[in-house]
């Protein structure tokens, strides 16, 4: 059984994000990049069901400039088999990466799709969808618990009213969510060892896919500065400022 875990290359989740001074974007000069922190999650399901025994191949997948084979290499030292990376320098949006991912899956033929339920960069919560629609499989999203067996896989998943659980039959797409597991520490010699590992590259043209944006961004901005609170003296003044000052009441 083999298994495709598209990853993706964002700003660290630990730096702290600079909108460009004249707004067409977010600044990422010498910013430190890493894996989305969801993919990262799928990659170590994917990788924990081959060790179990029910997959025999993990194959990550990454669609960006030449930089994003470092996060390929890290995908294969959590355990990833091999990597494909799609070359391109075009800004690519949430349907341009999902037509790729499905020209890869008609080249691959996977039993399975497991990839992050957003990218912490734009938030979009698309892709995996988007996927599943365009390849005409089955879907489940913001997944917590995954377990595989020969032709189908349950997973369950959050929703506002609890846990729902969903059995697919294969081939399926799977989006991950926090509570799916913990990623491990990624060692030298895994890291040493994934530096030898095969990783194939592709331009979107040798995959027929037209990657030009559909959609234009007109301006990025950072959010409104918190106003400071103020104290009250009493009940009366706190309910008479939410009634005609703030109007929540």
């Amino acid at each position: 059984m083999k298994i495709l875990v598209p990853v993706k290359r964002v700003v660290d989740y630990n730096v702290k994000v600079r909108v460009k001074s004249d707004g067409t974007g977010v600044d990422i000069a010498n910013v430190k990049m890493s894996m989305n922190p969801f993919d990262e999650i799928a990659v170590e399901e994917a990788v924990r069901l081959k060790e179990k025994g029910v997959v025999t191949e993990v194959i990550a997948v990454s669609c960006g400039d030449a930089k994003c084979q470092e996060t390929l290499r890290t995908a294969m030292a959590i355990g990833a088999d091999r990597g494909i990376l799609v070359e391109t320098t075009e800004e690519l949006q949430p349907l341009a990466v999902a037509k790729l991912l499905k020209a890869l899956v008609d080249k691959e033929q996977p039993q399975l799709i497991i990839l992050g339920k957003q990218a912490i960069d734009d938030d979009a919560n698309q892709t995996g969808q988007m996927l599943a629609a365009l390849a005409d499989l089955p879907q489940a999203t913001f997944a917590s618990k995954v377990d595989l067996a020969a032709d189908k896989v349950t997973v369950a998943r959050e929703v506002d009213g609890g846990m729902e659980t969903l059995t697919l039959t294969l081939p399926a797409v799977i989006t991950t969510d926090l509570r799916l597991n913990e990623p491990r520490y990624v060692t030298l010699p895994n890291i040493m060892k994934a530096k030898k590992k095969q990783l194939d590259v592709f331009k979107p043209e040798d995959l027929g896919v037209d990657v030009k944006p559909r959609l234009k961004t007109l301006k990025v901005s950072e959010p409104p500065k918190r106003g400071a609170g103020i104290k009250v003296p009493d009940v009366a003044t706190l309910v008479d400022k939410l009634k005609n000052e703030a109007k929540v009441i």
